[in-house]
């Protein structure tokens, strides 16, 4: 084995090893201002970025501030395309508790809150966005890849035995059928149907009005708030300072992030490189319907 070998060999051992230090390193540094917080009130402070795919840790993270009686309210600050369903469901009912107790929760939109990044939005007590924030995309989406023209033409045939006449809806292997396509529309309809109820609801707005919004079109801020879909323009500092003034906080007051503590294996090594590296995102996408601005 020639030397150049023996170091290639050396560099991939110690390439991921060196990846989860830089990791690891960034994470403290961004941490570190939140942990270590001084005594009285306090911002709760939640991020949600990137396409949602789960709700556990942002569902927690709403959960413990708003059980924490020395956070006085919550900014949640949006930079998401949205989502899949169940996960935006779940935290938009976490949202509504903050309504139902009483605790003050505002939403920060930044370059993009979308469809479900929307959706979870809408209960908040105030919503801000900038002029330009892309937003709307209020509608579901279901996709299905279909390959089996190719697969005619490369001679390969999959032989499929099923219990259940539309058990393998869906399939890449042959075309669908109208009774399928049907029967999925009035899924993703019914979908929409439960969108459109929540918003209404969190926003007040009359429904036959919402839904006229509810095509899947995309507003910006501004148009946004001649929409009544959002309640003033403004950027994260705005909201900040709305925030602290609604709860009769000075400047000084501090902003608390919580998270939650895993082995280093699964918290930088694995979930970080999930989060920092778009091509493994994209690899790792889960099935079912969306609520999502498919373009981002």
């Amino acid at each position: 084995m020639t030397t150049r070998q023996k170091l290639t060999i050396v560099g991939i051992l110690v390439a991921p090893v060196l990846l989860g230090l830089v990791l690891m390193s960034l994470r403290q540094s961004q941490e570190s201002s939140f942990i270590l917080t001084p005594p009285g009130k306090k911002i709760g402070l939640v991020r949600i970025f990137d396409i949602i795919y789960s709700s556990e840790n942002y569902v927690w993270q709403l959960r413990e501030l708003r059980k924490d009686k020395s956070v006085a309210g919550v900014i949640v600050r949006i930079e998401s395309p949205g989502g899949g369903v169940a996960p935006s469901q779940e935290i938009y009912a976490e949202v509504m508790r903050y309504r139902d107790e009483g605790k003050p929760l505002v939403v920060s939109m930044g370059n993009i809150a979308a469809s479900g990044a929307y959706y979870l939005a809408s209960p908040a007590s105030k919503i801000f966005a900038s002029p330009g924030t892309l937003t709307g995309s209020l509608g579901v989406i279901l996709s299905f890849p279909q390959y089996y023209e190719l697969m005619d033409k490369i001679g390969v045939k999959m032989e499929t035995i099923k219990a259940g006449k539309f058990k393998d809806i869906g399939t890449p292997n042959r075309e669908m059928s109208k009774d399928e396509r049907r029967l999925l529309q009035d899924m993703i309809d019914d979908t929409h149907d439960q969108f459109i109820t929540d918003v209404s609801v969190a926003r007040s707005m009359d429904i036959d009005s919402l839904r006229k919004l509810c095509d899947g079109r995309i507003f910006s801020g501004r148009q946004a708030l001649s929409l009544g879909l959002i309640d003033t323009l403004g950027g994260f500092e705005d909201a900040v300072g709305f925030l602290r003034a609604q709860v009769g906080l000075s400047e000084k007051a501090k902003m608390m992030e919580k998270r939650r503590r895993h082995s280093l294996w699964k918290d930088v090594l694995v979930q970080d490189m999930f989060e920092k590296l778009p091509f493994l995102r994209l690899a790792r996408r889960p099935g079912g319907a969306y609520y999502l601005l498919e373009s981002y």
